[in-house]
Order: structure tokens, then C-alpha cells, then sequence
């Protein structure tokens, strides 16, 4: 279960003031966002709409459901190359690794929708995905620099996830070729 890859993830806050563990906030977040949570105040709610079942099936001891305070200031202080790093040796774990399977890898980028900032006049901010197309699962993501596009996110990750025999589908951004350019010669042209 995923539960115990977030057990990798460093907690930030002070030993005596960890009322709620770090791996349950975060999973428990995960869970609201993909019911449609769009807030810190809607992960709140979802934690506290389900706290009866949550409480029993994980077996916490916790008195009461965590304030949308508490949600925020837990994952904002959340490394998130720490928690990438938990989520990919997770689905590391859930791959069918067998000889000759088709291994198909879609890359796409993807501009996160509201992340454009009008007042500081910040651009959007974009992700690349991998996909396993065959089993279904997101393999990794990464954040694009503001000043680069995909296509070195694309080569880094390639090398980083260690994927071998795998076909990869790719936008026509990566069939970029470079310009060269001709020394010039006395001979006549």
C-alpha cells in the first residue's frame, strides 16, 4: 500500500507537535482531491465528512479531525522532490516487470490550469508526465523551468526512471532538429 512508501517522507514539524501523522494527512489529502477537493478547507471537510470510517479503518487514535490550518501548514512544508521520490518508488513497485510485455510510454506536458499569477505576472506553470500506458499508471511528473521547455525534462527523466524497451510516444516538439551551420569556403557557390 502507499501508506508505507510515505513513511519515507521527513516530517518537518517539531517531535511534540505532531498530533497527526504526516502519512495520513497526505494520503487522506490525495483521497479528497481525487473525491473533487480543490482547497485546503475541502481536504478539511472530506477528512472530517469521513472521520468515523477513516479513523477505523487506518486505526488512529486521533480526539478530532485536523483543522484546514493544520492540513495547509503539514503539506506546505512537505518536500515535494521527497514526496515525488515516495510516489515513483511506488509505482516502481506496482510494475509488471515481464520479458517481451508491450511497453508503451506516453510523455505529455501540461499547463496546470489557475497556476498563472495576473498580479506577479508569473507564467503558468507547466508539468511533464510519463504514463505506462499498458498498466495504467503515472510513472513520474516533473515541473518545467520557466525558462526551458520539456524536451530536457524529457532527457533527464528518461535517464532517471531507467526505463528500457519501451516504446515512447512524444508531441512533434521533440522532432526539433538543431540548425547547423556551413563553414564557409573560398569555393564559389
Amino acid at each position: 500500500m502507499i501508506l508505507t512508501f510515505l513513511d519515507d517522507l521527513k516530517d518537518h514539524r517539531r517531535a511534540q507537535g505532531r498530533r497527526y501523522k504526516l502519512k495520513h494527512i497526505v494520503l487522506f489529502s490525495i483521497m479528497a482531491i481525487l473525491s473533487n477537493a480543490k482547497s485546503y478547507r475541502q481536504i478539511s471537510s472530506f477528512i472530517t465528512m469521513h472521520y468515523e470510517t477513516l479513523n477505523r479503518e487506518f486505526e488512529l487514535d486521533w480526539k478530532k479531525p485536523p483543522a484546514y490550518t493544520t492540513v495547509r501548514n503539514i503539506i506546505q512544508g512537505t518536500d515535494p522532490k521527497e514526496t515525488e521520490a515516495c510516489f515513483r518508488a511506488y509505482t516502481q513497485s506496482l510494475l509488471d516487470n515481464r520479458e517481451g510485455a508491450d511497453n508503451g510510454i506516453a510523455v505529455d506536458g501540461k499547463v496546470l490550469r489557475g497556476s498563472y499569477d495576473h498580479f506577479e505576472d508569473k507564467k503558468a506553470i507547466q508539468v511533464l508526465s510519463f504514463f505506462d500506458t499498458a498498466q495504467g499508471l503515472i510513472l513520474a511528473h516533473e515541473k518545467i523551468d520557466e525558462k526551458t521547455n520539456e524536451i530536457p525534462v524529457f532527457q533527464r527523466l528518461i535517464n532517471e526512471l531507467g526505463l528500457e524497451n519501451a516504446v515512447y510516444t512524444l508531441d512533434a516538439l521533440h522532432c526539433q532538429k538543431k540548425l547547423l551551420t556551413w563553414p564557409r569556403t573560398t569555393a564559389n557557390w
